[in-house]
């Protein structure tokens, strides 16, 4: 059930919403891929958040809205939202929780509110944005968007 509403979510996507990913532009990365090595190539920091383009990643998280990460060791708790057009990641380095709980709730929020408020969420996240980063993944450079521009090394 879960990979057949993955898939019908994919394809709405790329039918309805981003027709142009029809073309095949080459590989893209997963966006598990993207979260780790962003949270890599910023040397693991306390708090990050940011965004990534749904054109630009596979969406291998579908369903997933608040969890636990590990990279290199660390844990994050990530709160994960779509908010066309990208995916919002707030990331911060905890220790491990069960956040089974959570997760259902805000995907039922989602759900409930028919994902309008996640759509506004986007369109005011695209007209803010303040800065970008380039993401090396395997698949080639990916870029990341902040509403502001984080301070390398800041505690929060």
């Amino acid at each position: 059930m879960k990979e057949l509403l993955r898939r019908i979510h994919h394809i709405f996507l790329k039918v309805v919403l981003f027709p142009s990913t029809f073309r095949n532009k080459g590989a893209r990365p997963a966006a598990s891929e993207v979260l780790t090595c962003h949270l890599s190539q910023r040397k693991l920091p306390p708090w990050t958040s940011f965004c990534v383009r749904y054109s630009a990643i596979i969406n291998d998280q579908f369903g997933l809205s608040n969890f636990n990460w590990q990279v290199q060791g660390a844990n994050y708790h990530i709160l994960r939202t779509g908010c066309f057009p990208f995916i919002k990641y707030h990331c911060t380095k905890a220790p491990p929780q069960n956040l089974d709980f959570e997760n259902k709730f805000f995907n039922a929020l989602k759900v409930i509110n028919l994902g309008i408020p996640c759509l506004a969420y986007g369109l005011g996240s695209w007209m803010m944005i303040g800065a970008t980063e380039t993401v090396q993944t395997s698949a080639g450079p990916v870029k990341v968007y902040f509403l502001y521009k984080e301070r390398e090394g800041a505690q929060y």
